[in-house]
Order: C-alpha cells, then sequence, then structure tokens
C-alpha cells in the first residue's frame, strides 16, 4: 500500500502514554506493515532490525510496543486496525480489476467504432476536445492598428488578409510601410490599396509599373528626363516634404512626346 488513513485523533489518544522512543518505534512499524501489507516477522530481533532499532533503548521500545499493540499468532506479529484496513484496500482493488476485465472484454466485442471507449470512460473526467465542444471563437490580430490608420481600412485589411490566409505580423506590417515610404504613400494608403486591388502586400514597384506601362518610350525618357531635374519630392518653404503625384503620362505629356 503506498497509502493509509491517519486518524491524528485516535492516534494521540491510543499512543498519549508512549515516551518519544515508544512513538517512532509504532509509527515505524505500523508504516512498515501497510507498505509490506503483510505482519511483521515472529522473531523480535527480526523486527528490532527492520525498522533500525540500535540502541538498547530503542529494541526495548519495539518489544513494548509489539506487547500492547500487536498479537502474535504463526505467521507473525499482527495489528488488528492495520489487517482490517489492508483486507479492504485489497477488496476494492480486485473489484477495480474486475470492472477494468468487464469493460476491456465488451470492448473487443463491439464494432470498432467503440473500441476507444474505455479509454474514453477513463478519462471522463477531462474537458471535451471533440468537434461537439463550444467553438473557438476567431482570436484578435496579434498586430493592433498602427497609428495612423483608419480603423475601417484596418478591418478591411485584416479581413482581406485572413481570407488569403495569411498571419498578420509586425515584420509585414513594417515591410508594407517600407514600401508605401518609398512609392512616396502613408500606410493607410498602401493598405487601401491592397484592399482595393486584391493584393496580399504592396510594393512600390507595382505602382509605377502600373502608370508606366501606357507610356510611349518617347514618353518615358521624357519622364525619366523630368524626373531626374525635378525629382519626384519637392521641398516647400516650411520645410515639410511633399510627394509630387501628377500622373506620369500627363508629366509625358507636358514634356511633348518630341520636345527632347
Amino acid at each position: 500500500m503506498n497509502y493509509y488513513e491517519h486518524h491524528i485523533g485516535d492516534y494521540a489518544q491510543a499512543t498519549a502514554h508512549l515516551t518519544f522512543v515508544e512513538d517512532a518505534a509504532y509509527s515505524r512499524l505500523i508504516r512498515k506493515y501497510y507498505a509490506e501489507e503483510r505482519p511483521l516477522p515472529k522473531e523480535l530481533q527480526a523486527v528490532q532490525r527492520l525498522i533500525g532499532a540500535r540502541t538498547r533503548e530503542e529494541k526495548s521500545a519495539v518489544e513494548s510496543v509489539l506487547q500492547e499493540f500487536f498479537f502474535l499468532i504463526d505467521d507473525g506479529w499482527h495489528n488488528k486496525r492495520a489487517d482490517i484496513e489492508i483486507q479492504r484496500y485489497r477488496e476494492k482493488r480486485s473489484k477495480a480489476a474486475a470492472s477494468a476485465r468487464v469493460r476491456w472484454d465488451k470492448s473487443q466485442c463491439e464494432p470498432d467504432a467503440n473500441a476507444m471507449r474505455t479509454h474514453t470512460e477513463r478519462n471522463a473526467h477531462q474537458s471535451p476536445d471533440t468537434i461537439h465542444q463550444t467553438p473557438i471563437k476567431d482570436k484578435a490580430p496579434s498586430v493592433p492598428c498602427p497609428d495612423g490608420v483608419l480603423e475601417t481600412t484596418w478591418a478591411d485589411f485584416v479581413k482581406q488578409r485572413k481570407a488569403k490566409k495569411a498571419p498578420i505580423t509586425t515584420t509585414a506590417v513594417k515591410g508594407i510601410l517600407r514600401e508605401a515610404n518609398k512609392a512616396g504613400l502613408t500606410l493607410d494608403a498602401a493598405l487601401q490599396l491592397i484592399c482595393l486591388r486584391g493584393w496580399t502586400g504592396f510594393n512600390a514597384d507595382w505602382i509605377k509599373t502600373s502608370a508606366e506601362k501606357s507610356l510611349t518610350p518617347n514618353q518615358a525618357s521624357n519622364l525619366a528626363f523630368a524626373r531626374a531635374i525635378f525629382g519626384d519630392e519637392r521641398n516647400i518653404e516650411n520645410g515639410q516634404r511633399t510627394i509630387d503625384i501628377t500622373p506620369a503620362t500627363q508629366v509625358a505629356g507636358f514634356l511633348g512626346a518630341e520636345d527632347f
């Protein structure tokens, strides 16, 4: 037995008259009795050695405790209360084993669909993990709405990424922001373009390529020349930077296809 009931009140009342050494000897004898689930040896010296009694006082304590709390018969020293508890434990263990055998035999006769019922019943106290449990609600994105982005824009972006099974990460958002800066757009504007065009991400070259595809070779050359002179960005008097959003076709047309 790995466990037995120890009633503190009953024990204290029954052993109040014992000396410190006698109480220690009795505790060791009882623990050994339950652990082995059998009587103590008939020979006094064997019992003394079994619980580590070495000194004259300890050996005398063992003898006194045996005489008072145990009785000797053919197979050894018995304790009435311990015998009752051990018998009760064995009967409970036998019933549990018999019940397990019945469940096992029954499971072998049932279809395969019920073959694991014994395992299920044994773990019935655990939380259910089948498809019948309460559905798990979708988790909110781990990345909150960035500063400067409208809540509606962010909600549309989250919905689209979810539909494309693309996770929203801080790295992904930073990458979009970086490309948006290259294109001269705010993050909100870049996210709106992503939602509008059904993209998963954003690349600044996608916008430039789309605008310049409609140019003739001369217009493309004029646009490149204009960019070389004026640049895509200009500084205004208050030091704030502004983006030249004049369509590429308009810039090329203003310069004239044949002017350069």
